[in-house]
């Protein structure tokens, strides 16, 4: 006949005998929980064999009763250490919601201070970049000048044919819509003046930023999440190299550098999309309308668009690079850092552009 377990209960102590198994536990089970009696103790000294569902049973008599397990052998020891620790992490019940007037400023008090440490991170983040700045300086030697030519090439050259092509048509809705609305009050050569300062001033590099924050800032993220997860970041930092030096100085240089010469590229090809505009329906001839540009549009609209061009390209690059580095669990974060770095990107440069719109209105550039 198969032993059975059993126990006794006597001044506090609960002592097991026999085998806790899971074939031996049964019959005693109800009884177990039937125990209402105050106990300090569980005792397995007497058991023969043990098993993880005998563990499981003293584990949870000793979290049930607030008792204390003693005279465990090794082996109970640790099956019932590996019970505990499985059970530290379970996924939490959650807790019921609040009512919706505790609820939402709770949720937005939460968002705001995660903001904030973000922020905070953000600017860590730019410091070290200022920091290994400092350090290529006071050591030219270890600057990777081709690895900052292939950024440009990345960054500049290979975007040329979608920003050109985006500029053109942006160029070409301007003037139309322009001169519909200039059109009521016979105005139609002012189509000329929307269109060079508009471009020149605001949307040339605006636009040219958004697209670049879509296309190589999310590539930042993209690469350099990927470098994390597959521990590329780690081997460089034990043989000795700073991922700082290497993967994001190129990048975040390669972008400032770019970003002004793209601008000012895409504000070239915004007007002459409006330009042909004006020569099909507008009867303005093409090259009327470029040396018209040059009348109207003020030099200091050309300064303007490439003031903001490095401080974009400082935006875009140091999002996508720092969402990358921020990479540790799994491919799917990956993909939310490269979201996350795109919609970073392109809030902080319209609302910088805000800020640059008032600040040059206010020194008289307006």
């Amino acid at each position: 006949m198969r032993a059975q377990a059993d126990f006794t209960l006597d001044g506090g102590t609960l002592a097991f005998s026999g085998p806790m198994t899971v074939a031996s536990l049964g019959p005693v089970d109800s009884r177990l929980r039937a125990i209402a009696e105050p106990v300090d103790r569980i005792d397995l000294g007497n058991v023969t064999r043990i098993d993880t569902v005998g563990a499981w049973t003293a584990w949870h008599l000793s979290q049930r009763l607030d008792a204390k397990v003693v005279s465990c052998s090794p082996e109970a020891e640790r099956l019932i250490a590996a019970i505990s620790k499985a059970d530290d992490n379970r996924v939490p019940v959650e807790a019921p919601r609040l009512p919706v007037l505790e609820r939402v400023p709770a949720q937005i008090g939460d968002t705001m201070i995660g903001l904030g440490h973000g922020a905070l991170q953000v600017l860590g983040f730019l410091g070290q970049t200022v920091q290994s700045l400092g350090q290529l300086i006071a050591h030219p030697g270890r600057f990777r000048a081709k690895a900052l030519v292939h950024q440009m090439e990345l960054v500049g050259v290979n975007a040329l044919g979608i920003i050109g092509l985006m500029s053109f048509l942006v160029g070409i809705v301007i003037a139309q819509q322009g001169a519909v609305q200039l059109r009521q009050f016979g105005a139609e050569i002012y189509t000329v003046n929307l269109v060079g300062r508009l471009t020149l001033r605001e949307l040339g590099i605006l636009m040219t930023a958004i697209m670049v924050a879509g296309r190589s800032g999310s590539a930042f993220s993209a690469q350099l999440g990927t470098m994390k997860l597959t521990e590329e970041v780690d081997a460089m930092r034990t043989i000795g190299v700073s991922p700082m030096e290497a993967l994001v100085l190129p990048r975040i240089l390669a972008t400032m550098l770019m970003m002004p010469l793209l601008g000012i590229y895409s504000a070239a090809l915004g007007i002459v999309g409006g330009a042909f505009l004006a020569s099909l329906t507008l009867g303005i001839p093409f090259l009327t309308f470029l040396s018209r540009i040059q009348e109207v549009v003020p030099l200091h609209d050309v300064w303007v668009g490439l003031l903001k061009g490095p401080v974009f390209g400082l935006i875009v690059s140091v999002a996508g690079c720092y969402q990358g580095m921020q990479v540790k669990a799994n491919a799917e974060e990956v993909g939310t850092r490269t979201t996350s770095a795109v919609v970073m990107a392109i809030f902080m440069v319209i609302v910088l552009d805000a800020f640059f719109a008032i600040f040059f209105t206010e020194i008289g550039w307006g």
